[in-house]
């Protein structure tokens, strides 16, 4: 019998030691999201309330911001609140995001994404306007 043969015969039935276990903070996941969103093509921005636009013109990039999280042992809900540049198709933004934000987080994290919500909170019209006077 070889030592790899007995080694076998030794495990069979017998479950690992667990080492310890893994903890991701819902800040991470937020960041996460929060990440894949803001760079996706026709977000203007992330609408996080007025303590995280506080905070922003303070100098700190919170990429927390709009994003809530509700992370379990095994799951995620992700709620994002967005502001969209004008002429951007919602529909389309919405579900690239959708897409993105759970294939990402669950690949980063292992956690299996139950949700992404979308929540539309507003439209850019500034770059428009900016582009006309150029």
């Amino acid at each position: 019998m070889t030592d790899n043969n007995l080694l076998e015969k030794k495990t069979i039935g017998i479950e690992e030691p667990r080492i310890g276990t893994i903890k991701i903070s819902e800040d991470v996941v937020a960041t996460i999201a929060g990440n894949v969103a803001s760079e996706t093509s026709g977000v203007a921005g992330m609408s996080g309330g007025v303590s995280a636009d506080i905070a922003e013109k303070l100098g700190r990039k919170n990429l927390a911001k709009g994003v809530k999280v509700d992370v379990g042992e095994k799951e995620a809900a992700i709620d994002l609140y967005l502001i969209v540049e004008y002429g951007a198709k919602i529909p389309e933004i919405a579900r690239e995001i959708q897409k993105n934000v759970k294939s990402t987080i669950e690949t980063m994290t292992g956690l299996r994404v139950i949700e992404v919500n979308i929540h539309i909170q507003g439209i850019s019209i500034e770059k428009q306007e900016h582009k006309k006077k150029e």
